[in-house]
């Protein structure tokens, strides 16, 4: 049975999709729609010009996908982290659910942060984990999140292929169209788990 949480979650990510392909409207018949106001501030009015147009082009094109993977890899932390957080308590992340390896890996990357003088990104230490580690979680706690999903392989396959096509978005890097397409299909098969 699917929980109201779910459902509402699945109709949010449903409506970011009909943003995003009114959005892509617009790019392909450069049209402003108005639907979402782009914001600009002072400083990129005043650099933004400065770099080649076929680099903001490209920059513009890949932002749909970049804003699609944040809403899903926080999406992803949200619902584990309220799967753990009705079992275990508000003390989740300290009750021996996470695996010790990844606590490890979350305390370095916050200490690294304390040390480099930036302000913490959170304070919630699921927000520090890469989208590899939220898998294992996935996996490590498969009891709690079997009757969230359908298939324990199927998440991990889904996963899996959500953090080979992750890499080129995060890292500033354009995908071609086989790619995107690989995108949407896996973020479909990520909704699809849902049992």
């Amino acid at each position: 049975m699917i929980k109201t949480e779910d459902q509402i979650r699945s109709f949010g990510m449903s409506g970011f999709l009909v943003a995003d392909e009114i959005r892509l409207i617009e790019q392909k018949f450069k049209l402003d729609l108005g639907h979402i106001p782009r914001a600009t501030t002072d400083s990129t009015e005043r650099y933004y010009p400065q770099f080649e147009q076929s680099v903001r082009a490209e920059a513009a094109a890949m932002s749909r996908h970049y804003e699609l993977f944040y809403c899903l890899e926080n999406a992803i932390r949200k619902l584990i982290g309220d799967a753990l957080r009705e079992a275990a308590g508000p003390t989740w992340w300290e009750s021996g659910k996470i695996p010790p390896q990844i606590c490890g890996e979350v305390k370095d990357r916050k200490q690294r942060e304390i040390d480099s003088g930036v302000t913490s990104r959170s304070d919630e230490p699921i927000d520090y984990t890469t989208f590899g580690e939220l898998s294992i979680i996935i996996a490590t706690n498969w009891d709690l999140f079997s009757t969230i999903f359908s298939s324990k392989r199927a998440v991990e396959k889904v996963m899996s292929s959500l953090n080979l096509l992750r890499g080129p978005i995060a890292h500033c890097c354009p995908i071609t169209d086989d790619e995107v397409d690989r995108l949407e299909l896996a973020v479909k098969d990520w909704f699809r788990l849902f049992g």
